[in-house]
């Protein structure tokens, strides 16, 4: 099992005493990613180049956070995509694809999905004259089944974009069986991994997305974000770019000068996940760092379900509590609501005795109003690495003290 304990003292944020079920929304982070980020920015740093110190450094900052990413994802980094976040890379990706589209064609996308994987496909096949066709998923159970999309599929679908686990509810679909069909009539298939990936260990081959997109303020990294496309695709892609910029794959589909801190800090959150084993679990440094993210998240996978397992329990004690994460897969992300109250309250109250649990459709909107809350949605409960038992006795505690009035 994971040391909690030692693995939050890497995590100045926390000093503080605040209880933080916010991870969905951006987790906290380490030491040693910030320093990267420092060590970046104070280091000799120019634009990409090989004729000064400064120039190596940025690109090597580049290289070694796509290789990162490349074993993060078991990706080609050559694939790889670097940008501002998820919604900005799907948006200019959505674009190019577009060129290709037009009427008579179709995009399915899913209601289980945050808004950055619906909206910009529906904008840019309703800018083609393209059909946009919606996959539903359960709002009894939560599950998105792979026959949903039997009757959505045909030869005209060009693209199907799903989630890999709900940002709002949990649920992790069957991606694999959800590529097989999207294949199966020459569509390609986008993934949102964002949520998925601060939990599980990612597999691209075995997922069969042909892109897959994270956000690695999501697993203890900075504010930024990267798709993984199959490069073979990504060369039939053509966006819009400035004259002089590069046509290479990948960086015709980046734009400007990158964030060579913000990379170097993404690299070190992944050797920061990768060591947890090592560092907190007991394990052997033994392996490429490829088979230490796999050791490491499979510790941090124990702990989480655990945690997730004592939360629900909790739940049950209060009366009316409807919890809308029921799916068999799913990530330890929970979805309560209260009889009566109004959980954008129960986040202000919470909030003040230092119990960080947010309230909304958290950009998932589709999912919400088709789970019936509509556009408030709920109270969500995230739980990450550093999550500890005390944090579940201070949320407890505060929800009792919430309807002790």
């Amino acid at each position: 099992m994971l040391d909690v304990a030692a693995l939050r003292a890497h995590f100045p944020s926390l000093a503080t005493g605040a209880a933080h079920f916010d991870g969905p929304g951006g987790t906290q982070t380490p030491d040693l990613v910030a320093r990267a980020v420092q060590d970046a920015l104070v280091g000799p740093l120019s634009n990409r180049g090989q004729d000064s110190v400064a120039e190596r450094n940025a690109d090597a900052a580049v290289v070694t956070c796509r290789a990162a990413l490349g074993d993060f994802l078991n990706a080609d980094p050559s694939g790889i995509i670097f940008g501002r976040s998820m919604t900005q890379i799907t948006f200019d990706l959505s674009r190019a694809m577009a060129k290709g589209w037009g009427p008579g064609d179709e995009v399915v996308v899913s209601r289980l999905d945050h808004d950055s994987n619906v909206r910009p496909w529906v904008l840019a096949a309703e800018a083609a004259g393209a059909s946009v066709r919606w996959a539903d998923f359960d709002p009894a159970t939560g599950e998105l089944p792979p026959g949903v999309f039997d009757d959505l599929l045909n030869e005209r679908t060009r693209l199907v974009a799903v989630t890999a686990a709900s940002n709002l509810i949990g649920t992790m679909p069957d991606l694999p069986a959800i590529a097989e069909r999207a294949h199966a009539v020459g569509a390609w298939l986008y993934v949102d991994g964002v949520h998925y990936a601060a939990h599980n260990l990612i597999d691209l081959p075995a997922l069969g997305a042909d892109f897959f997109g994270c956000s690695p303020y999501k697993f203890l990294g900075p504010h930024c974000a990267a798709v993984a496309g199959r490069p073979e695709l990504l060369e039939q892609l053509h966006p819009d770019k400035l004259r002089p910029s590069t046509n290479a794959v990948p960086e015709r589909f980046e734009f400007g000068t990158l964030p060579y801190e913000l990379m170097a800090g993404t690299t070190a959150a992944i050797d920061f996940l990768a060591g947890l084993g090592e560092r907190f679990g007991g394990l052997s440094p033994e392996g490429d760092r490829r088979s230490r993210l796999a050791a490491s998240l499979e510790l941090v996978e124990q702990c989480e379900a655990e945690l997730r397992t004592r939360i629900e329990g909790e739940l049950t004690q209060f009366p009316g509590a409807t919890l809308y994460s029921r799916a068999a897969r799913r990530t330890p992300t929970l979805l309560v609501r209260f009889p009566g109250v109004d959980p954008h309250e129960l986040y202000r109250f919470l909030g003040a005795r230092g119990v960080n649990l947010p309230a909304g459709n958290f950009y998932a909107y589709e999912a919400s109003v088709h789970l019936g809350l509509g556009e408030q949605g709920g109270s969500r409960i995230g739980v990450a690495p550093y999550t500890s038992d005390q944090d579940v006795d201070r949320l407890v505690e505060g929800l009792r003290a919430w309807f002790a009035g």
